[in-house]
Protein backbone atom coordinates (compact mmCIF):
# COMPACT_ATOMS: atom_id res chain seq x y z
CA UNK A 1 0.00 0.00 0.00
CA UNK A 2 2.85 2.51 0.39
CA UNK A 3 4.04 2.10 -3.33
CA UNK A 4 0.08 3.11 -4.13
CA UNK A 5 0.56 6.27 -1.21
CA UNK A 6 3.79 6.94 -3.08
CA UNK A 7 2.59 6.88 -6.65
CA UNK A 8 -0.59 9.09 -5.62
CA UNK A 9 1.28 11.49 -4.69
CA UNK A 10 3.62 12.11 -7.15
CA UNK A 11 1.05 11.82 -9.86
CA UNK A 12 -0.63 14.36 -8.05
CA UNK A 13 2.23 16.02 -7.51
CA UNK A 14 2.13 16.69 -4.14
CA UNK A 15 5.33 14.90 -3.83
CA UNK A 16 8.90 14.73 -5.76
CA UNK A 17 10.21 11.89 -7.41
CA UNK A 18 12.83 11.63 -4.73
CA UNK A 19 10.89 12.20 -1.86
CA UNK A 20 8.28 9.60 -2.85
CA UNK A 21 11.53 7.25 -3.52
CA UNK A 22 12.71 7.98 0.22
CA UNK A 23 9.28 7.24 1.15
CA UNK A 24 9.95 3.73 -0.23
CA UNK A 25 13.12 3.78 0.67
CA UNK A 26 14.84 3.35 -2.14
CA UNK A 27 17.05 5.80 -5.03
CA UNK A 28 15.02 7.55 -7.33
CA UNK A 29 16.00 5.77 -10.44
CA UNK A 30 14.40 2.64 -8.93
CA UNK A 31 11.55 4.06 -7.83
CA UNK A 32 11.15 5.65 -11.83
CA UNK A 33 11.53 1.99 -12.67
CA UNK A 34 9.02 0.86 -10.40
CA UNK A 35 6.46 2.91 -11.55
CA UNK A 36 7.32 2.07 -15.15
CA UNK A 37 6.39 -1.75 -14.15
CA UNK A 38 3.58 -0.99 -12.08
CA UNK A 39 2.08 1.09 -15.61
CA UNK A 40 3.05 -2.09 -17.76
CA UNK A 41 1.34 -4.99 -15.26
CA UNK A 42 0.06 -2.98 -12.21
CA UNK A 43 0.62 -4.99 -8.97
CA UNK A 44 1.89 -8.11 -10.06
CA UNK A 45 4.93 -6.41 -11.75
CA UNK A 46 6.00 -4.95 -8.43
CA UNK A 47 6.60 -8.96 -7.51
CA UNK A 48 10.60 -9.66 -7.08
CA UNK A 49 11.62 -11.70 -10.38
CA UNK A 50 14.24 -12.96 -8.94
CA UNK A 51 12.47 -15.25 -6.61
CA UNK A 52 11.19 -16.84 -9.33
CA UNK A 53 14.00 -17.51 -11.74
CA UNK A 54 16.96 -20.69 -10.56
CA UNK A 55 20.40 -19.21 -10.74
CA UNK A 56 22.24 -20.57 -13.72
CA UNK A 57 25.48 -21.57 -11.06
CA UNK A 58 22.56 -24.07 -9.39
CA UNK A 59 23.93 -28.01 -9.12
CA UNK A 60 22.42 -30.18 -11.58
CA UNK A 61 20.18 -32.24 -9.50
CA UNK A 62 21.63 -35.45 -11.09
CA UNK A 63 24.53 -34.28 -9.34
CA UNK A 64 23.16 -33.65 -5.95
CA UNK A 65 21.25 -37.13 -5.83
CA UNK A 66 24.75 -38.90 -6.86
CA UNK A 67 26.40 -37.60 -3.90
CA UNK A 68 23.70 -38.27 -1.82
CA UNK A 69 23.43 -42.00 -2.94
CA UNK A 70 27.08 -42.52 -3.09
CA UNK A 71 27.81 -41.29 0.53
CA UNK A 72 24.45 -42.74 1.87
CA UNK A 73 26.11 -46.32 0.24
CA UNK A 74 29.50 -46.58 0.61
CA UNK A 75 30.66 -43.56 2.52
CA UNK A 76 28.23 -42.85 5.80
CA UNK A 77 30.23 -41.81 9.00
CA UNK A 78 32.36 -39.89 6.73
CA UNK A 79 33.12 -36.56 8.09
CA UNK A 80 32.83 -33.55 4.97
CA UNK A 81 36.49 -33.53 4.66
CA UNK A 82 37.04 -36.88 3.47
CA UNK A 83 33.79 -36.71 1.34
CA UNK A 84 35.13 -33.74 -0.24
CA UNK A 85 38.14 -35.22 -0.85
CA UNK A 86 36.93 -38.52 -2.58
CA UNK A 87 35.36 -35.95 -4.64
CA UNK A 88 37.97 -33.88 -5.58
CA UNK A 89 39.58 -37.26 -6.97
CA UNK A 90 36.53 -37.88 -8.81
CA UNK A 91 36.23 -34.89 -11.25
CA UNK A 92 34.27 -32.93 -8.46
CA UNK A 93 34.44 -28.96 -8.63
CA UNK A 94 32.18 -28.40 -6.21
CA UNK A 95 33.60 -26.74 -2.76
CA UNK A 96 33.30 -27.83 0.83
CA UNK A 97 30.91 -26.15 2.06
CA UNK A 98 28.36 -26.85 -0.56
CA UNK A 99 29.22 -31.07 -0.02
CA UNK A 100 28.34 -30.33 3.59
CA UNK A 101 24.95 -28.52 2.55
CA UNK A 102 24.22 -30.69 0.22
CA UNK A 103 24.86 -33.71 2.40
CA UNK A 104 23.13 -31.54 5.78
CA UNK A 105 19.82 -31.18 3.31
CA UNK A 106 19.26 -35.20 2.25
CA UNK A 107 19.49 -36.07 6.10
CA UNK A 108 16.86 -33.58 7.19
CA UNK A 109 19.12 -30.79 7.99
CA UNK A 110 20.55 -31.71 10.74
CA UNK A 111 24.34 -30.98 11.05
CA UNK A 112 26.62 -34.04 12.11
CA UNK A 113 27.57 -34.85 15.58
CA UNK A 114 29.29 -31.90 17.68
CA UNK A 115 33.30 -31.63 17.81
CA UNK A 116 34.40 -31.98 21.68
CA UNK A 117 35.77 -28.40 23.15
CA UNK A 118 39.40 -28.18 22.94
CA UNK A 119 40.89 -29.71 25.93
CA UNK A 120 44.62 -27.94 25.86
CA UNK A 121 45.60 -24.94 24.31
CA UNK A 122 45.98 -21.52 26.07
CA UNK A 123 44.41 -22.94 29.29
CA UNK A 124 47.12 -25.66 29.19
CA UNK A 125 50.16 -23.31 28.49
CA UNK A 126 48.69 -20.25 30.86
CA UNK A 127 46.69 -21.83 33.49
CA UNK A 128 44.15 -19.91 33.36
Amino acid sequence: MRFKEAVEGWTRQRLTQEASASMLGVCARTFRRYVDRFDEAGMEGLRDQWLSQVSHRRAPVDEVMRLVDRYQRFHSGWNVRHVHAWCRRNGGLRSDTWVKKQLQTAEGGRPGPPTAAPTSGCRARCGT
